[in-house]
């Protein structure tokens, strides 16, 4: 896909990889739906955007919610007259496999996999239908290995890889000219570290648990050593334009994880996980 003209939807589009995916985007001509959940990070962003040139609108959106991802839709026909491009991407972090309550469970869910699903469901048919249409959804190394600490991220993550296959398969069946991309980064300088400062009211007691944050202490560490959004940007707009399914910024971990889990499931020993070597490519 070129992406002058186009028309680009990102989630989690007010900062992170979702704001430097639109400043590429916006330099290779694209003009800009964002939605975020922090309404004045969105209104700095999109200010900032235009100061650089850019064609952009701003939608504040909880992708929890799916009538708000479907205004995205909504909002992109209603300015610019159609769309080209979802980048399912908004996201957040918490919790370990043992004893995080299922309210925060059910949380990281509706973010990191139920936003997906909505983004799906809302752009899909309308890609299939013009013929023409991409959808980047963004998964992490956390969906290719298990990690001790990230029980409901993985779990997120793990399920947006495998919907991303499988609407890889079925898009590919339907011999449009419609792709998906799914990105499978590791540690990245975002804020994802910060994800409570999201979270819903009734769950703020936990995030002020010292065992989650401890956990947000380490998680930080990893996170400031990790490579910059604009790096990951770069390699989601590659992979648009050469319709490369796995878009993979720290590829020499993502393969490595992929071959001890073979390894494993062989009888090899089970894997291990070094948090830091997931912070550089």
């Amino acid at each position: 896909m070129e992406l002058s003209g186009k028309t680009v939807v990102i989630t989690g589009g007010a900062s992170g990889i979702g704001l430097a995916t639109a400043v590429r985007m916006a330099q290779a001509g694209a003009q800009l739906v964002l939605g975020d959940i922090e309404e004045a990070t969105l209104a700095q962003a999109v200010t900032g955007l235009r100061e650089r040139g850019a064609t952009v609108v701003g939608v504040a959106t909880d992708v929890t919610r799916e009538d708000d991802v479907v205004a995205l839709r909504e909002a992109a026909l209603a300015n610019f007259g159609g769309a080209h491009l979802v980048f399912n991407n908004a996201g957040v972090a918490a919790g370990a496999a043992i004893a995080t309550p299922t309210s925060v469970w059910r949380w990281v869910l509706d973010v990191d996999l139920f936003g997906v699903i909505y983004g799906v469901n809302a752009f899909v048919p309308l890609f299939l239908e013009q013929n023409e249409g991409y959808v980047v959804n963004t998964a992490s190394l956390a969906g290719l290995a298990g990690a001790p600490g990230m029980g409901p991220y993985c779990a997120a993550k793990f399920a947006v890889v495998g919907l991303s296959e499988s609407l890889f398969h079925e898009l590919a069946m339907s011999q449009k000219n419609v792709h998906v991309s799914v990105l499978c980064p590791g540690f990245v300088r975002t804020r994802i570290h910060e994800s409570a400062r999201n979270m819903p009211r009734a769950l703020v007691s936990y995030a002020e648990d010292p065992a989650a944050q401890l956990f947000a202490d380490v998680a930080s560490n990893a996170v400031n050593a990790g490579i910059d959004p604009d790096v990951v940007a770069g390699a989601v707009c590659d992979a648009v334009l050469t319709e490369r399914f796995w878009v993979l910024p720290h590829e020499r971990s993502a393969v490595r994880s992929t071959e001890l889990r073979a390894e494993w499931m062989r009888g090899g020993s089970p894997m291990t996980f070094d948090l830091m070597a997931a912070t550089q490519p």
